[in-house]
């Protein structure tokens, strides 16, 4: 059975955790689906690319939650949550999805 791409799993968690905080109106639970898309993500990171690739796309998951609040102040939330799942999407993709 082919595995979800991390790319995906991690873009999922942080558009994923934003919709559950919004549409239960508790952020406790969108912050639950987050860590564990993130939790998830790290452990394929670690398979297909090593721990110090791991290290550095959790630390980009991280810094893309936490860009992605000023960010929302700009340019409006869910673009601002899209802006960066994509670019961590991306990041993901480049390190450890493409050639997995």
């Amino acid at each position: 059975m082919p595995s979800i791409p991390s790319s995906v799993i991690a873009a999922s968690g942080l558009v994923g955790g934003y919709g559950v905080a919004r549409w239960t109106r508790k952020r406790q639970l969108g912050g639950v689906v987050l860590a564990a898309a993130g939790a998830t993500a790290a452990q394929q990171w670690r398979k297909q690319a090593g721990g110090k690739a791991a290290g550095a796309l959790t630390v980009a998951y991280a810094a893309a939650f936490a860009g992605s609040h000023p960010l929302a102040k700009k340019v409006g939330a869910w673009p601002a949550v899209f802006g960066v799942a994509g670019a961590v999407a991306l990041a993901s993709w480049a390190v450890a999805d493409r050639n997995a």
